[in-house]
């Protein structure tokens, strides 16, 4: 880690990408906003015959998501012969079934997408999320449970982590025995996300990963029960089904950022409160605002950095930049939902803010599905710590505090509070 010092704005916010600066993220987004809402990204590594560029304004990252008909997730939806450099690391990209999530909502472009997402969201229905909150209810308390006579705990470990993990475990049907592999594996492939940090244990994390839902989608063909395997299985849209890479991709997908995006809310989001206590006090006085505040908390501090690299599918005008096709596209999240040009006192967190549109889970074809999964888990979370330990407070001086950094993400690697 090293601090940018003067470095020039787009490349200072390549290190943020990177997960190699140790400066305030959005202190860097801020100085790149300045200087356009589309920047070139500088190449680590030679030359490539495609450029990459981060979007930084809420208005070109939302075209970016939402249109189709000019960026595309897979590069093979370019042209179906080409290969297409990671401009990140100048290395050409593996064809796709070779990739992790390679068949995954997140990583096909239309038809595919439309087809697969028909077909998952017969599964995926408002009324079963709201279902859950039962479940997740008594999570939360158990989890609290464990740690109240204590009066301090790591809150990452102890509850943001194993909250959404368990969760997600029991809707897909891994067994409780299970959860804690589960957990490890993703744990191993979310650290090797950032630029040149793959290494051998993210490629067996990765294998095994794999090979388990192998086997577990194996044993609920056999013995279908009530979980969303089964479901998924089963689910049937005019003789259409999921295949066998489909039904896996999409399961790794649901396991692994279903828990993440829903643990990284909960601990920055806690974070974030502790320190903002003025808004802290306020949440705490009425309840009613903990819908706004999970919004606010996500526009605040998100999960997700970035998201997923786009492709120009023809030559366009972006923000002013002369995007060329095949040029990888970096919408920059946490920069967008920063925003003064379309968020009033934007650095500011206010969690009675009224948001009409925010991009933490995206935006367009490709927005989370698992988006109102992780509010209904966020509500829950904040409301149960927050009314059972009211005196929460940091346990170590905030500048100790220690941060996570991947190429999509940021999150917390602990969070040790008293209470």
């Amino acid at each position: 880690m090293e601090h940018s010092g003067q470095l020039a704005p787009e490349q200072a916010l390549l290190k943020v990408l990177s997960g190699k600066s140790e400066d305030n993220p959005f202190s860097v987004f801020a100085k790149t906003r300045a200087v356009g809402s589309v920047v070139q990204l500088p190449f680590p590594m030679g030359q490539s015959e495609n450029r990459a560029w981060a979007v930084t304004h809420f208005e070109e990252a939302l075209k970016v998501l939402k249109d189709q008909g000019h960026f595309c997730v897979d590069p093979k939806s370019i042209d179906k012969d080409s290969t297409i450099k990671d401009s990140l690391t100048g290395e050409t990209k593996a064809p796709s079934s070779e990739l992790f999530l390679s068949n995954s909502l997140n990583a096909i472009d239309e038809p595919d997408h439309r087809r697969l997402r028909t077909l998952v969201a017969k599964a995926f229905t408002p009324r079963y999320m709201e279902s859950l909150r039962p479940r997740v209810q008594k999570l939360a308390n158990e989890l609290l449970d464990q740690v109240e006579d204590q009066g301090e705990m790591d809150l990452v470990k102890d509850y943001a982590n194993p909250l959404p993990i368990n969760v997600i475990s029991d809707m897909i049907g891994v067994p409780k025995s299970d959860h804690g592999k589960i957990h490890e594996w993703s744990e191993g492939i979310a650290d090797g996300l950032g630029v040149g940090t793959a290494d051998q244990k993210t490629a067996e994390s990765l294998k095994d990963f794999s090979d388990y839902i192998k086997q577990l989608v194996a044993h609920k063909r056999e013995q279908a029960s009530d979980d969303l395997i089964s479901q998924l299985i089963s689910i049937e849209e005019q003789g259409d089904q999921l295949d066998e890479t489909e039904l896996i991709s999409m399961i790794q997908l649901l396991i692994f950022a279903g828990h993440e995006t829903t643990s990284t809310l909960i601990s920055v989001g806690t974070l974030m409160l502790l320190d903002h206590p003025e808004q802290l006090e306020m949440l705490k006085a009425d309840h009613r605002l903990i819908p706004s505040a999970v919004e606010e908390l996500l526009r605040f501090h998100g999960p997700s950095t970035t998201a997923g690299p786009r492709y120009a599918l023809k030559d366009l005008d972006l923000g002013g930049q002369q995007i060329k096709k095949g040029d990888m596209i970096f919408p920059i999240l946490k920069s967008a939902n920063r925003d003064e040009n379309h968020f009033s006192h934007s650095e500011e967190l206010d969690i009675t803010r009224k948001i009409k549109r925010h991009l933490a889970f995206g935006q367009g074809i490709h927005m989370c599905l698992g988006a109102p999964l992780a509010r209904v888990e966020g509500e829950i979370a904040f409301a149960t710590l927050l009314n059972r330990m009211p005196n929460l407070q940091l346990r170590i001086p905030r500048e100790h505090v220690s941060w996570k950094f991947k190429l999509a993400a940021q999150s917390l690697s602990s969070l040790p509070v008293s209470f």
